[in-house]
């Protein structure tokens, strides 16, 4: 008989999330037929459009079980993420209109759940060294085009970013059990997110990015996918874990 981790394998996992996946692409790819160019527009129907595929990935978290209990923490917090994500969304809809700052709040407690949901087990201070040289380099390189609040809103934000980046990356051998399919996926993702937030920040205050709307978009859909499907066996490695610490005890 099969272990419950093996159950879980990447191949295996695939092959059973892969059609409730489909509506996420869909929704990708009608997004990217209609704006293939940042059009600057500030409708609501761009908006929708461009909301959709996180409510595709919040959706199937939840299809994927969700309870007040502790084995679905992970789950809750990764879904509290996705839903900040879209309202950030929403506000860089309309950025030019002078909702950058509001869309910048927004993902900054997107980060701060996905940070909750990787916890700070193991801690990794290599990793840590890795990505707080990024971030300083990253603020840096955009400081001399920031002003006013932005000077500390970008920074705060680049601390974030990177700390989140950090927590995935660090827990990619959760537990005594290897590379996990949980572990994978958030720090992939994690890594695209800082990709595409990278991308955004010297675009918008250093200098144009060529093809900057495609790889930002494509890059964070990619990103949110990664996270959000690091939950279809989130509830194994807590039971993994709540049985290694009463094993121990």
């Amino acid at each position: 008989m099969l272990s419950v981790r093996e159950r879980y394998k990447p191949s295996t996992v695939v092959k059973a999330i892969g059609p409730k996946l489909v509506p996420f692409f869909k929704t990708v790819a009608i997004f990217f037929i209609l704006f293939e160019a940042d059009s600057r527009l500030n409708s609501i129907f761009y908006c929708l459009v461009k909301c959709l595929p996180v409510v595709c990935l919040m959706i199937f978290v939840l299809m994927h079980g969700m309870s007040l209990s502790e084995i679905y923490a992970y789950s809750r917090k990764i879904l509290l993420g996705l839903f900040f994500s879209c309202l950030g969304d929403a506000f860089l809809v309309w950025k030019n209109a002078g909702y950058f700052p509001h869309g910048l709040a927004m993902f900054a407690l997107a980060q701060v759940m996905y940070t909750w949901a990787f916890g700070f087990r193991p801690l990794s201070l290599r990793t840590c060294s890795v990505c707080a040289c990024l971030g300083f380099f990253v603020y840096w390189l955009i400081l001399p085009g920031l002003e006013g609040p932005m000077v500390w809103m970008a920074g705060l934000y680049v601390a974030l970013i990177c700390t989140m980046a950090w927590r995935a990356i660090a827990r990619v051998k959760f537990l005594n059990d290897g590379w996990t399919w949980t572990g994978l996926c958030s720090s992939g993702g994690s890594v695209l997110f800082l990709m595409s937030d990278f991308v955004i920040a010297v675009n918008r205050f250093r200098f144009d990015v060529p093809y900057s709307h495609q790889l930002i978009m494509a890059t964070y859909y990619a990103a949110q996918l990664g996270i959000a499907v690091s939950v279809v066996d989130s509830h194994v490695d807590a039971l993994i874990e709540s049985t290694a610490i009463k094993k121990v005890q």
